[in-house]
């Protein structure tokens, strides 16, 4: 009989994907039925991985009538395994709600939610990517770590004409830039983004798409506009799903720190990214096919890890030179 497991990993994109190829090593190794506790705005992406049987919405805490509802249909659970890949306190509470013999957390549980596990997944190590601090459920469970991680997705078919007919006429390759995340202290100046447009159309003639969510359109158009160039502005126009086979039609990404970075990564799309508050040992791109930028002389007290600049400049990433990503992004071209 197949073992029934229960993944919970609330949030973010970024996360969830950082999951995927400790949950795909564990389907493959026991043929395993794996259900997915996962926040409602990132169903979709999870309801896509090949290797989840049954995707559980479970809303925020704030949410507190929806949260409850799914702790009340968990109780009338079974699982022989739950592993809770979150470690914080919501998702602990989470991992409790079905019978289960084991509760397995992170090595990095906090919030008190390690009170709620039966053992956790190993020693606490933050100085290595979040991917590999996943790969500990695997040794745990005395499953073999992968030389190479897999994310196996279900995306849709291809559709250039939906992606911007604009751009589909240029013989260059499909270069997506992704130019916003959720701190504002992640983003390369827009106008470095427009110079690079510029310059990429000049020297390769390449199919640009702009991506992002739909309150970075009003932004990317603006970029889009300073550059002159032809460039398809799909911010907001597209699903997640839709987004990720854009992606993985495209020989390269240029991106922030961002969830279409991990996205790309998914996909097997190789990124330019620029890096300034955050660890990309942490949570960069993950694997030799990517090229990670920084500021020549980072300012001090970087990375500081804030939301919010205190220097007030952004030097961290205002200093990483258009020129300098062109020619990473023509490297990874060639």
């Amino acid at each position: 009989m197949k073992k029934r497991i229960l993944v919970i990993k609330l949030s973010s994109l970024g996360d969830t994907l950082h999951a995927l190829p400790a949950v795909a090593a564990i389907h493959d190794a026991w043929n395993a039925s794996i259900d997915w506790c996962v926040q409602p705005a990132f169903a979709g992406l999870v309801e896509a991985f090949t290797c989840v049987s049954r995707v559980i919405r479970t809303p925020r805490p704030s949410d507190l009538s929806g949260y409850l509802r799914t702790l009340r249909a968990l109780r009338r659970e079974h699982y022989d395994l739950v592993l809770d890949f979150q470690g914080l306190l919501k998702s602990a509470i989470v991992a409790r709600a079905p019978h289960a013999d084991r509760v397995i957390g992170p090595s990095f549980a906090r919030e008190g939610s390690s009170l709620f596990y039966t053992e956790l997944a190993g020693p606490r190590n933050r100085q290595r990517h979040a991917i590999e601090e996943c790969f500990d459920f695997l040794r745990k469970l005395e499953i073999p770590v992968p030389e190479r991680p897999q994310f196996p997705l279900r995306l849709p078919e291809a559709e250039p004409d939906v992606w911007g007919p604009q751009v589909a006429r240029e013989p260059g390759p499909r270069i997506a830039l992704a130019p916003y995340s959720r701190w504002e202290t992640k983003n390369w100046p827009a106008g470095h983004f427009s110079a690079l447009l510029k310059r990429l159309y000049e020297q390769t003639h390449a199919r640009l798409y702009l991506i992002g969510g739909k309150g970075d359109h009003a932004g990317a158009q603006a970029i889009a506009d300073a550059a002159g160039v032809p460039c398809a502005n799909v911010c907001g126009d597209l699903s997640l799903l839709q987004s990720a086979a854009l992606l993985r039609a495209c020989s390269v990404l240029v991106t922030n720190d961002s969830g279409p970075m991990h996205l790309a990564v998914a996909t097997g799309t190789p990124c330019v990214a620029m890096f300034g508050p955050t660890l990309p040992e942490r949570t960069g791109p993950y694997g030799p096919a990517n090229i990670v930028l920084r500021a020549p002389s980072l300012p001090s007290g970087c990375p500081c890890r804030h939301r919010t600049c205190k220097r007030g400049d952004g030097a961290c990433l205002r200093d990483i030179d258009p020129a300098r990503v062109a020619a990473a992004v023509l490297q990874q071209l060639r």
